[in-house]
């Protein structure tokens, strides 16, 4: 070998060095951003998936997407109700302070006045800074006059029901009563609800029967027709929410009857929104996360879903109600395990912001942490602590392996009345993921750091204007 030879070979080597270390090679590179997709369940519980325990709902591309991805364990959403924790997800910021939270109307109506304020950047938003083409198809719950809709929030495309698919029912029956009934008593033209394509309503009452095909296939079009710039899909299920429809090739399907024909129904759709991901050679620069707005509801019985070992479900702050199932697949990016470190839907904003080279606005508190490198790296995740917010209360912390309720309170005349709690209960989830043993009375020195992250909150905080309360 000669001088010249070795010494050109030595500089190769470092050019090659230096670009990776710039990220200027590779899938991640700025001219090649990675994809995003969410897709967001409703009122699914933790314990509703194969790959989280279920016995008997199937759900076979969900599982291998937890073997080839990352499942996370201790995934927490932004309030354990609909509107506010998509608002929480979009925004990467606590509900409270963009005002869509409040402690009796907890969600928005077909007759609210308003919705998720401009002032608010949404990760679509986010991401058309990097030349995202973007779209919702699902359930938006952010309000549904025109301004509000996602069209007027950074989405490109919308195709979807504005708001939770048991409103707008048939009033001839009370509400309460109308659950009463046998399931193939329950049908799709008693929710008028309205079927949009982008600010136009298209269908009502939509035909729920078909829709969680429809949106599959809606997503999987613009994947096709976006396929050749990043895009970011956010695919918000109406289901499992009541009341639960399938088609006629899912009905009966499942050993857990209805609701588990439903969830069987959602993964076959993320089956094939993944095959087309691999036919159009978009798997290894795709990240695709799956997870849920909050817990089951569980008034509902069999209709409802399951948090398996956690306690009580949606609606409160127990853990049932915003701990979440969360698959993070992605295989040409993502490094594969089990991660058991917490984790939040606020997270994404800033995890997507920062893999498609997007700046955290700083003109505003930014409540989510940036996962990328727990995601691509298997680094530890960046985030310690859980504020469990029930509308503008905080009720609960977590803070590592402990969490601290100062109130709690039950939900659709469940799980008990509002108690305040002075000490705090306190449990240790690693041991007590069921929230059964109060040891408070052994860990006075828990409760001082929890006290003081709290106040550490609180001086910085600062409540957006209620924007759910007013009715027409």
């Amino acid at each position: 070998m000669t001088i010249k030879t070795k010494y050109s070979g030595i500089l190769l080597f470092t050019i090659l060095q230096v670009l990776l270390s710039l990220n200027l090679m590779g899938q991640n590179s700025d001219e090649n951003p990675p994809n995003f997709v969410i897709i967001f369940a409703d009122d699914l519980g933790y314990g509703d998936l194969s790959t989280y325990g279920n016995p008997t709902i199937h759900t076979p591309t969900l599982d291998r997407m937890a073997y080839e991805g990352q499942k996370w364990t201790n995934f927490y959403v932004g309030a354990s109700v609909c509107t506010p924790s998509r608002a929480a997800l979009l925004t990467g910021r606590l509900p409270v302070r963009s005002g869509m939270a409040n402690n009796k109307t907890r969600v928005l109506f077909p007759d609210s006045k308003n919705g998720l304020p401009h002032k608010e950047i949404t990760l679509a938003e986010q991401l058309k800074k990097a030349g995202y083409s973007t779209a919702c198809i699902g359930k938006w719950h952010l309000g549904h006059k025109e301004q509000y809709l996602p069209t007027n929030n950074g989405f490109d495309y919308y195709f979807g029901i504005p708001y939770s698919n048991d409103m707008d029912k048939n009033p001839s029956i009370p509400y309460g009563d109308y659950w009463k009934q046998p399931n193939d008593s329950i049908k799709t033209e008693h929710f008028n609800v309205p079927l949009l394509r982008n600010t136009e309503i298209i269908e009502r009452p939509a035909n729920q029967n078909s829709i969680t095909k429809r949106y599959s296939d809606e997503t999987i079009k613009f994947i096709k027709e976006n396929k050749d710039r990043p895009f970011f899909v956010y695919l918000a299920h109406n289901l499992p929410h009541i009341p639960l429809f399938v088609s006629k090739d899912f009905e009966g399907k499942s050993k857990r009857g209805l609701y588990g024909d439903v969830v069987e129904e959602i993964d076959h759709g993320i089956g094939n929104i993944l095959k087309t991901l691999k036919e159009e050679g978009l798997e290894d620069n795709t990240i695709v996360v799956f997870t849920s707005d909050n817990g089951p509801w569980l008034p509902f019985k069999n209709n409802g879903g399951s948090a398996g070992l956690l306690r009580a479900g949606k609606g409160t702050t127990w853990e049932g109600g915003m701990r979440e199932p969360a698959i993070f697949w992605g295989p040409g990016l993502i490094k594969s395990g089990l991660v058991s470190e917490l984790g939040s839907t606020m997270d994404l904003f800033s995890t997507f912001s920062a893999l498609a080279g997007v700046a955290i606005p700083k003109d505003r508190i930014i409540d989510g942490k940036d996962l990328s490198k727990t995601l691509l790296k298997r680094e530890t995740s960046p985030r310690n602590s859980i504020l469990f917010y029930r509308g503008t209360e905080l009720f609960a912390v977590r803070l590592g392996d402990f969490k601290a309720h100062y109130i709690t309170q039950g939900a659709y005349g469940e799980f008990g009345e509002r108690k305040e709690h002075d000490p705090p209960l306190l449990f240790n989830l690693s041991h007590d993921a069921s929230e059964k043993f109060d040891i408070a009375a052994q860990h006075p020195e828990v409760i001082e750091q929890i006290n003081a992250l709290i106040a550490s909150h609180n001086s910085n905080l600062v409540k957006g204007k209620d924007q759910l309360a007013e009715r027409e």
